[in-house]
């Protein structure tokens, strides 16, 4: 662990390039093994979880199998941009019973993607302030190291609510809401499916609606957030960069 932090902490020396750290959030509770789309077969087994009781099924293709895709091909295109590989920073945090840190911030050429997976509750509160904490840390060690960067990104992925505990929960909502309006954050809430709770999310949100993702189409959005994240790393610091509105059509709905 800490070779890693002083190979993340060289990362900055060699690479000197104004940074965009992007932490995403990914909800990985129970609910995100619905099976959605291929063949498959009941085994009469039901299991309680995430607050629901389940039926528990072979075969078809999951949530989770679909958001892990889009996260290799989110991955795979900031590698393959010239621009956006030197200043884009990922940082994977997931949430299910329990917020975990998948991912810390790095350059990318040393990164893999996390394997995902899935079980019990959705504790979001306990995510969103952990991943505040790494980004609030990784800010101060490009402070440190004369780094200049962008404003940070946070992305949150989820098909339910936070069911864990009501003042982390609380504390994250206060949180994030200082920062957007002081500017120090940007934010990109995404429903997945039509259980996410959209008026739970939108307290993460202040200044934009959380947009729901349209079926499955974790590539599509993934694909939208490179080339976002490819055309902030091409700006200027404190720049407004406008949203590709027309693009978010193609993966998301209010």
């Amino acid at each position: 662990m800490e070779n890693n932090a002083l190979i993340r902490l060289q990362d900055l020396v060699d690479n000197p390039t104004t940074r965009v750290p992007i932490c995403i959030c990914l909800d990985t509770s129970a609910s995100m093994l619905v099976v959605e789309s291929g063949t498959y077969e009941k085994t009469g087994e039901t299991v309680y979880e995430d607050g629901r009781t389940w039926n528990i099924v072979s075969g078809g293709e999951t949530r989770l199998n679909e958001l892990q895709k889009g996260l290799q091909l989110f991955f795979d295109a900031i590698t393959g941009d010239e621009v956006a590989k030197y200043a884009a920073e990922i940082c994977v945090v997931q949430f299910n019973g329990d917020a975990e840190c998948l991912l810390d911030f790095g350059s990318i050429e040393r990164q893999q993607v996390p394997q995902l997976k899935a079980k019990g509750d959705t504790h979001m509160g306990e995510a969103v302030n952990l991943a505040l904490d790494l980004l609030e840390k990784r800010k101060n060690e490009y402070k440190d190291k004369g780094v200049d960067y962008y404003q940070p990104w946070l992305v949150i992925l989820t098909d339910g609510e936070n069911n864990g505990s009501q003042d982390s929960w609380q504390r994250a909502i206060d949180r994030v809401g200082n920062m957007v309006k002081s500017k120090k954050l940007t934010v990109f809430p995404i429903g997945i499916g039509k259980e996410a709770n959209m008026s739970s999310l939108g307290k993460l949100s202040p200044n934009r609606s959380p947009l729901r993702l349209q079926g499955l189409k974790f590539a599509e959005f993934f694909e939208w957030l490179s080339k976002s994240v490819s055309k902030t790393s091409q700006s200027v610091p404190g720049e407004l960069v406008a949203l590709d509105t027309e693009g978010i059509k193609g993966w998301g709905t209010l």
